[in-house]
């Protein structure tokens, strides 16, 4: 899309009322000082809901504390109904933030109080709400090493197809190791199946060894013991895997704490007039 799109796009879009902007500078607006203390009370928030959901896990205090767990699940749960309600009202097209990560969360953490008016234990799927915590990059003006992270992430896409192949064979050691290992112990010393010969040849590649499952017989030792030591080798591949491409893909980049008034996305360049994400002007 050329500039002049953008900005014929841009005076075409509807002007949101005072009231609409005024709660938008709040909600989205993390370098006010009105925006600062709201994310900081929806933090704070979060942490004490997902807290209570936590606590109203265990038994004996769910016996003594029942009422007082109810109506604190639901008075959050109100809370952030009203906050998910009021950031769709407070852009120009809602339907975008609503699609949008932070949107999904925000719709997740809420709908499971709704649902447990049906299915009584989906009320504790109400711990999605930590993800919610990741606003506090925000808060803590930490959008600078977004661009980090999406260095991060383009190389983990980059090598995936190599990590792909490596799992494969992976795998495919397993069901090798795990049949052999079938035949030579039996299920005298616990391999009572191939799929359960698997998960021993899983966790002893993987150097994890819980030592529920061992191998009694000479041979079944010394093959063991060649898995251990290729599981040492084993560990370093994808990791070589994910550096070479991070070298590859390492390009720093300075990234700004600007919401878009439109959509509500951050982590804009410091240089951008408009949102990457949907083309709106981004107001000074």
């Amino acid at each position: 899309m050329s500039i002049k799109q953008l900005q014929s796009k841009s005076q075409s879009d509807e002007i949101m009322s005072p009231w609409r902007e005024s709660i938008n500078e709040i909600i989205f607006g993390s370098e006010t000082k009105m925006g600062k203390a709201f994310d900081i009370v929806l933090i704070l928030s979060i942490i004490c809901s997902v807290l209570v959901v936590m606590l109203g896990s265990v038994e004996e205090l769910q016996i003594q504390h029942h009422e007082l767990f109810f109506y604190l699940e639901w008075f959050f749960t109100l809370l952030f109904t009203l906050e998910y309600v009021l950031r769709l009202i407070s852009i120009q097209r809602p339907l975008l933030y609503a699609r949008s990560f932070y949107g999904i969360v925000d719709f997740l953490s809420i709908i499971p109080t709704y649902l447990s008016l049906f299915i009584p234990t989906v009320k504790y799927m109400l711990v999605i709400r930590i993800l919610r915590l990741l606003r506090i990059f925000r808060v803590l003006k930490l959008t600078a090493y977004m661009g980090e992270a999406q260095v991060l992430m383009g190389a983990l896409r980059k090598s995936s197809r190599k990590i792909i192949v490596f799992l494969y064979t992976i795998l495919t050691l397993v069901v090798v190791f795990g049949s052999f290992m079938y035949v030579v112990e039996g299920g005298a010393a616990g391999f009572t199946s191939i799929p359960k010969s698997m998960y021993w040849a899983m966790v002893t590649l993987t150097t994890v060894g819980y030592g529920d499952i061992a191998p009694q017989t000479a041979l079944g030792q010394s093959i063991a013991s060649f898995i251990m030591i290729m599981g040492y080798g084993i560990i370093a591949v994808p990791t070589g895997i994910y550096s070479a491409e991070l070298i590859k893909t390492y390009h720093p980049g300075k990234i700004t704490n600007k919401a878009c008034g439109d959509c509500g996305k951050i982590g804009h360049d410091t240089d951008a007039e408009y949102c990457k994400y949907c083309g709106h002007f981004l107001e000074e």
